[in-house]
């Protein structure tokens, strides 16, 4: 079977969450920095549409340890601004799997992992957001949440990674 590379078109919707995605994992202290960051990803912005994107994503600038950053509001009802921190989403994810992981099943380069009633959105979004290596996706329902990984990992080796993530076995980093 042949690799497809397919990625998302290049809207003002997607452009934005690249906007909020970089301001979360990397410390982000001026447009031009930003601009530049995008353009890595091959996003190139002019920068009267990168200051009207970092307004409508509600960035605003910040004092941190690293100095004036940007940082944007959290998702959902969570209005408190998310910056990165250098150990953000990654430092979450081992903890968030284990207050939320029941169970993992694999198959082929599949992965189901089983949560409390109401909690397999607020988990396939944190795995969403890791910088986890081998995953290509996830979908989630109510408490389950379907991972699929890169054919280089596979399902069952992602899926002891999880597993040694919530006994606490593993630090990211």
């Amino acid at each position: 079977m042949a690799e497809t590379n397919n990625s998302a078109p290049l809207t003002k919707t997607a452009r934005q969450q690249k906007i909020i995605d970089l301001i979360t994992r990397q410390s982000v202290r001026s447009q031009i920095e930003l601009a530049e960051a995008l353009a890595t990803q091959g996003i190139t912005v002019t920068q009267a549409t990168l200051s009207r994107d970092l307004a409508e994503v509600g960035a605003v600038k910040i004092r941190s340890t690293a100095g004036s950053v940007y940082a944007v509001p959290g998702e959902g009802g969570d209005r408190s601004l998310q910056q990165s921190t250098g150990e953000s989403l990654d430092a979450k994810l081992p903890r968030i799997l284990e207050e939320l992981l029941v169970s993992a099943v694999s198959q082929d380069n599949t992965v189901v992992l089983r949560t409390p009633p109401g909690a397999a959105q607020y988990l396939a979004s944190a795995i969403d957001r890791s910088s986890m290596v081998g995953i290509f996706g996830t979908l989630a329902g109510d408490d389950t949440v379907l991972v699929i990984a890169d054919a280089a990992v596979g399902g069952a080796a992602l899926a002891e990674t999880f597993l040694e993530y919530a006994a606490g076995g593993l630090a990211e980093g």
